[in-house]
C-alpha cells in the first residue's frame, strides 16, 4: 500500500509540474478602465470590428472601422502596423476575440481586446461619438 501511495504521489507531481504549458498569447483582455489608460498612451491603433451600420450608430473616439464580417477583412487587418499596439472592440466581445486571434496569427504582438465591447463601455457611462 505504501508503494502505491508513492507511485500515485510521483505521478501527480510530474503531471502537475512537468507538463505545464507556457502561456505565450499576445492577447490581453482589458476592462474599460484599462482601455482608457491604453488610449491615453497614444501610438495605439483603436479598431472597431463591427459592421459599418453598427459603427455609425456610435463608436469610441478615434476608432477606425474594420468590419470583421467583410470579405476583405483578412487583407484589411494587414494594413495595421504590427509594431504598434492594437486595441479591439465590437458589440459585446465575440467578434473582437476572433479578430484578436487572427491578428496574433498574422504576427501582431501587442493585442488588447475590450471585455464586453462597446456595450460595456456604454454601461460604464463612457462617451461615444455619433
Amino acid at each position: 500500500m505504501k508503494r502505491l501511495s508513492i507511485i500515485v504521489l510521483a505521478i501527480l507531481t510530474f503531471s502537475s509540474f512537468g507538463c505545464k504549458e507556457k502561456d505565450t498569447s499576445n492577447i490581453t483582455v482589458v476592462s474599460t478602465q484599462e482601455m482608457q489608460s491604453l488610449l491615453k498612451m497614444g501610438q495605439v491603433q483603436l479598431v472597431d470590428v463591427r459592421t459599418p451600420k453598427e459603427f455609425k450608430s456610435g463608436y469610441i473616439d478615434n476608432a477606425q472601422n474594420i468590419d470583421y464580417k467583410s470579405p476583405t477583412f483578412a487583407q484589411d487587418i494587414l494594413k495595421l502596423d504590427k509594431e504598434k499596439p492594437v486595441l479591439l472592440y465590437c458589440h459585446s466581445g465575440g467578434r473582437s476575440a476572433k479578430c484578436a486571434e487572427k491578428l496574433e496569427q498574422a504576427g501582431f504582438t501587442k493585442i488588447y481586446d475590450l471585455e464586453g465591447g462597446i456595450s460595456r463601455w456604454k454601461h460604464d457611462g463612457l462617451a461615444i461619438k455619433q
